[in-house]
Order: structure tokens, then C-alpha cells, then sequence
């Protein structure tokens, strides 16, 4: 029997916004991710109290995704075969 795949987490910098790892570990466990890389951090203006994650763009392969908590925002980049609707709704079931 094959094990299905599962996705996995690139670790480019030492910095994530709080709570944001263990969402994404839960989001490489769905069939259709296959990376999921989280880029630069930057400070905003607004305020968000609760972790966040918005599909922004497409990019090649995959979505580029917002994170944002607080007054730090985050870039997360995830190739997948999933289209944006099956995504989103990963990601929702990753948050709650």
C-alpha cells in the first residue's frame, strides 16, 4: 500500500509569525500541497487580532498566501495542484 504524499515545510528564515508553523504542518498533510515556504516578515499599520491566512496571487504552481497577525505580516509561498476555492477551504480547516 503507498502511504499518501505529504507536502513539505521549507524552512528559509528563522523568524515566523506566532502560531504560524503549526498551521502550516496541519496544511502539508493535505493531498494536492507540495511545498509551503514562508518568506519575509514585515511590520504593518492595521491591527489583526487572530491569526490570519489570505490567498493573495496565483504564482507558478501554486498560491501566494498572507498571513498576518497582530502588526506583522508574512508572505507564504504553496505550489499544490489545488485550485484557490479547494485551498482556501484547506486553509480554514487549518485555522480552526
Amino acid at each position: 500500500m503507498n502511504k499518501p504524499s505529504e507536502g513539505r515545510l521549507v524552512w528559509n528564515h528563522s523568524t515566523h509569525i506566532p502560531g504560524l508553523i503549526p498551521r502550516l504542518e496541519k496544511l502539508i498533510k493535505y493531498q494536492g500541497i507540495k511545498t509551503v515556504t514562508p518568506g519575509v516578515i514585515k511590520t504593518v499599520r492595521g491591527r489583526c487580532p487572530h491569526l490570519k491566512l489570505r490567498v493573495s496571487v496565483p504564482i507558478c504552481g501554486g498560491y501566494k498566501v498572507i498571513a498576518r497577525k497582530g502588526k506583522t505580516v508574512q508572505e507564504v509561498f504553496i505550489t499544490t495542484t489545488l485550485e484557490q476555492a479547494e485551498l482556501e477551504k484547506a486553509i480554514a480547516q487549518c485555522l480552526s
